[in-house]
């Protein structure tokens, strides 16, 4: 199995920017599919972004599209997302997670979950 531990949180303005981290031990990193999850108050946990195995392919939510950028390096087992022109929706907490099926958006096809980093945008 892997370990996931995410950092970077933190409060930021309108209009800002954040990189989030997530610092992987434990199985073989590149093996793993890796995404980036949010949860707010009074809503679901929802899927921000995934990226490959390899790292050259990632797919987005539409409402960060455009906006964040998920990457990882396999050789310093972290994955990471670079948040830009935050906005106050996007305040929750995030979550790195690793699976074995590209493509999915589904919480459930995802094994391996970090403690989760909170982002607070003020507006």
């Amino acid at each position: 199995q892997v370990q996931l531990v995410e950092s970077g949180g933190g409060l930021v303005q309108a209009g800002g920017s954040l990189r989030l981290s997530c610092a992987a031990s434990g199985r073989t990193f590149g093996d793993y599919v890796i995404a980036w999850f949010r949860h707010s108050p009074g809503k679901e946990r929802e899927f921000v972004a995934g990226v490959n195995w390899i790292g050259y392919v990632t797919y987005y939510a539409d409402s960060v599209k455009g906006r964040f950028a998920i990457s990882r390096n396999n050789a310093e087992n972290a994955a990471y997302l670079q948040l830009n022109n935050l906005k106050p929706e996007d305040t929750a907490v995030y979550y790195c997670a690793a699976g074995a099926v590209y493509g999915t958006r589904r919480e459930t096809d995802f094994q391996y979950w970090g403690q989760g980093t909170q982002v607070t945008v003020s507006s």
